[in-house]
C-alpha cells in the first residue's frame, strides 16, 4: 500500500506567552517568560504560588457568553485554537466534503475546573444534591473534540486521546496515521488543558512534582540546570491542520512543514517516575526515526520533553545520547517549557508548533533560565541546549519528544517543506 504524504497547513495556539500562534512563536523566539504568580485563585496555603497562566483570554471572540458558560476553560481554549487554525489554513468548508474532515484531540485532565467547582459548590450546599446540568458534558475529556466537530460541522472521525503529558502528541501521531492510510483528507488535531486550579496545583504539589521557587517564579522552569526542583504547571492549547498532500496541493494551500514519522512506546515502569535507564524514551525515538525512514545523523533539532525535573532531564538526555551517538554534539536541543511551563495535554501540540516554525523560519527557540555556573555533573554540557537566546540554523529534520505519567512516550518527526 502506498502511504499518503501528510502536511501541516494551519496553526492555532493560546499559551502563557501568546494568544495566537504568531504571538506564541514570536515570544518563544525572543525568550519571553510566561511564568508568574497565579491570579485565578488564592495560593496562600499552597506550596507553589506560580504557574504559566494564559493572559487576557476572551472566549467571546468566537462565541457568545451563553455558549461560553456551557464549556470548561479547556474546551474554550480548544475551540479558539481550532478556529484560528482553520482560518489560517484557508480551507473553505463550504466547498469541502466534511465527511472526510475530522478531529483527533488530546487532553490529560479534561474539564478539571468544572469538576472541581461543582464539587466545591456541592460541599457548601444543603443535603439535596444540586449540580449544573452541563457538569458532565463540560468535564469529560472527549468533549473538546465533540465541540469542535459540532461547531464546524465536521462529519469525519472524531475522538479524544488521554495519555497525560503525551496526549496531544499521541493525537497528532494518530491523525498522521489516519490520513496517510487514506481514512481522512483533513484532520484538526492538537490538544488542550486548563489545570491551573486548586486541585491541579494541590495535586501536583502532593506528588512533589512542582517547583516551589516562589521567591523567583520567572526562573523556576530551568531545564538541564542543577538547581531545578520540579516542573512549572501551565495551561493552553494548540491546533494543527493536518492535510493529505494532494488535497492541499489541489487547493493551492500554503504548507508549513511535513510530518513524516511517529513513535509510541511505554516505559512499563512506574506511575509517575521515568524509567531511570530511559529505555522507553530511547525506543520511541528509534521507532520514530525508522518510521520516518531517516538516519539519526540527519536530525538537526530536538524539542525535548525537558520538564525541569531532577530525574526526567537526565534520563532524556542520556537516551538521546544513546540514539544519536556523537551526532548529538552537532544538533540543537532546547526546552520551550522553560518559557511556557508544562501544559500537560497541550504540551505536545505546542512543541510540535515550535518544531514546525523552526523548520520554516530557520531559527531555534532558546532554553532560558540557565546559569553557566549551575551545572549538573550528570548532564553533558558539550551538547548545544540552545541556552540563553535563539540560534539561527537551516534545519531539515526536527523531533519532538513527549513523555507522560504512566510511562506514555511519543516522538514526532517533522521535515522542512519540499515538493
Amino acid at each position: 500500500m502506498q502511504l499518503k504524504r501528510v502536511v501541516i497547513t494551519g496553526l492555532g495556539a493560546v499559551t502563557p506567552v501568546g494568544n495566537t500562534a504568531p504571538e506564541t512563536w514570536k515570544a518563544l523566539v525572543n525568550g519571553v517568560n510566561g511564568i508568574a504568580p497565579i491570579t485565578s485563585f488564592d495560593t496562600t496555603n499552597f506550596k507553589t504560588h506560580f504557574a504559566g497562566e494564559v493572559k487576557n483570554f476572551d472566549p467571546e471572540v468566537i462565541f457568545d457568553r451563553k455558549e461560553a458558560r456551557k464549556m470548561d476553560r479547556y474546551s474554550q481554549f480548544s475551540l479558539c485554537v481550532a478556529d484560528e487554525a482553520l482560518r489560517d489554513s484557508g480551507l473553505d468548508l463550504e466547498q469541502e466534503d466534511r465527511s472526510r474532515i475530522g478531529v483527533i484531540w488530546g487532553s490529560g485532565m479534561g474539564g478539571l475546573l468544572t469538576m472541581e467547582s461543582e464539587i466545591i459548590d456541592f460541599a457548601k450546599g444543603d443535603s439535596v444534591p444540586r449540580f449544573n446540568p452541563f457538569m458532565i458534558p463540560k468535564a469529560i475529556p472527549s468533549i473538546a473534540a465533540g465541540q469542535i466537530s459540532i461547531r464546524f460541522g465536521l462529519g469525519g472521525l472524531s475522538y479524544s486521546v488521554s495519555t497525560a503529558c503525551s496526549s496531544s502528541s499521541h493525537a497528532l501521531g494518530s491523525a498522521f496515521d489516519q490520513i496517510r492510510l487514506g481514512h481522512a483528507e483533513v484532520l484538526l488535531t492538537g490538544g488542550a488543558d486548563a489545570d491551573v486550579t486548586y486541585t491541579g496545583i494541590g495535586g501536583f504539589n502532593s506528588l512533589h512534582a512542582l517547583s516551589t521557587r516562589n521567591e523567583s517564579p520567572e526562573t523556576a522552569s530551568r531545564p538541564f540546570s542543577k538547581s531545578r526542583d520540579g516542573f512549572v504547571l501551565g495551561e493552553g492549547a494548540a491546533c494543527l491542520i493536518l492535510e493529505e498532500y494532494e488535497h492541499a496541493k489541489a487547493r493551492g494551500a500554503k504548507i508549513y512543514a511535513e510530518i513524516i514519522g511517529v513513535g509510541m512506546t511505554s516505559d512499563a515502569y512506574h506511575m509517575t517516575a521515568p524509567d531511570p535507564e530511559g529505555k522507553g524514551a530511547e525506543r520511541v525515538m528509534r521507532q520514530a526515526l525508522k518510521d520516518a525512514d531517516i538516519e539519526p545523523e540527519q536530525v538537526d533539532y530536538i524539542n525535548t520533553h525537558g520538564t525541569s525535573t531532577p530525574l526526567g532531564d537526565v534520563t532524556e538526555v542520556n537516551a538521546i545520547k544513546r540514539v544519536f551517538g556523537d551526532h548529538v554534539y552537532e544538533m540543537n536541543l532546547d526546552s520551550t517549557k522553560s518559557m511556557t511551563g508544562h501544559l500537560i495535554g497541550a504540551t505536545g501540540a505546542v512543541e510540535a508548533l515550535a518544531c514546525i516554525m523552526a523548520l520554516k523560519d530557520g531559527i531555534i527557540p532558546p532554553t532560558i533560565n540557565h546559569d553557566p555556573d549551575d551545572v549538573d555533573e550528570n548532564i553533558d554540557y558539550r551538547i548545544n541546549f540552545t541556552f540563553g537566546k535563539a540560534q539561527k540554523r537551516d534545519i531539515k529534520y526536527a523531533l519532538s519528544n513527549t513523555f507522560g505519567f504512566g510511562g506514555h512516550n511519543a516522538c514526532l518527526v517533522f521535515r522542512k517543506w519540499e515538493e
